[in-house]
């Protein structure tokens, strides 16, 4: 079979491929222009792809296409009617970035809160060796057992945000879909205006896109912290901007942005200034472990798929 490896960039230069070329003859690309796509796809068999947008337009010469393989668990950048129209099968991953997912998200939640920039600005420019006092207080940080984080989405990553969350004291809220799970649930405007910190952790979808909206951002807490480690386009990004601009909440972290990477124009230029504001290049999902994860499961995929089986098919 002939694999292609679209965009190999975004899986980070240490990664190890052989899981997967040793399956079949192999085509890699560091990354791949939209407007590259067909050419390069027109032979492929099985398709590796992170972040590149798959349409008719990219795979309507792709006649020997049989399978997909998403090296992610969301696949919004797939056209997948399209895919079940043509007979071409979807795979995702999973699952394998939970723990990563969740460890950046309450790192960044905890350095927000707790102003550990600013602190470590104060020592690393001399600041404190000259300052002639033992410690410094200022920025004030509080302590986050004594704070209520909001849980949005209660898949595993949201689970095993909430899990830590609440190792940590905080009182806990999540709001999910299905009424069954281990912690409170709240709807999703009870959790805006009660919550002090809010992490979104949400699939992107019809319904889902700007649900973080303007008017939710507006009936926040002044100090609450907003953490969005899924997708950029389920929160209104200009809204995020100027509630920092206006001095409206408390804190802001993303790693996900409706355009990646963002443009000078995006609104989240406005803020980088900002000792509130923690920004990253959607690496959440990217420890070596769960790259590692990543790869094994996309191998098993393709096996498992050319052996007949259905297995983490979307289509």
């Amino acid at each position: 079979m002939k694999i292609v490896v679209l965009d190999k960039d975004t899986l980070g230069n240490d990664i190890d491929l052989s899981p997967i070329y040793r399956l079949g003859e192999w085509e890699e690309y560091a990354t791949t222009p939209y407007e590259q796509v067909s050419q390069r796809v027109k032979d492929a068999q099985v398709i590796v792809t992170n972040k590149i947008k798959l349409n008719e337009e990219t795979l309507s010469g792709a006649d020997n296409l049989r399978l997909i393989c998403v090296a992610a668990t969301g696949y919004d950048n797939i056209d997948t009617e399209y895919c079940r129209e043509k007979g071409i099968a979807l795979c995702n991953v999973p699952g394998y970035s939970t723990d990563s997912v969740a460890q950046v998200t309450v790192a960044m939640a905890l350095s927000l809160v707790t102003h550990l920039p600013q602190y470590r600005e104060f020592v690393h420019s001399g600041a404190y060796s000259v300052s002639g006092v033992a410690n410094k207080l200022s920025p004030v940080y509080h302590e986050v057992s004594s704070m209520t984080w909001g849980v949005v989405g209660g898949g595993a990553i949201g689970t095993a945000v909430a899990r830590v969350a609440q190792a940590l004291g905080c009182r806990v809220m999540v709001c999910r879909r299905k009424q069954e799970g281990e912690f409170p649930l709240a709807d999703i405007d009870t959790l805006c205006r009660e919550a002090d910190i809010i992490s979104v952790h949400l699939p992107l979808s019809d319904s889902t896109r700007g649900i973080i909206s303007r008017s939710r951002i507006e009936k926040m807490k002044k100090n609450a912290v907003v953490i969005n480690t899924a997708r950029g386009a389920v929160c209104d990004e200009r809204a995020l901007a100027d509630a920092i601009l206006e001095d409206r909440i408390g804190g802001l972290g993303v790693d996900v942005y409706s355009t990646e990477p963002f443009p000078k124009e995006h609104p989240f230029s406005e803020i980088l200034d900002r000792e509130n504001v923690c920004l990253t290049p959607h690496m959440g999902w990217g420890s070596a472990q769960a790259r590692a994860r990543c790869v094994a499961m996309m191998a098993q995929n393709i096996t498992r798929f050319f052996a007949g089986e259905h297995h983490n098919r979307i289509v």
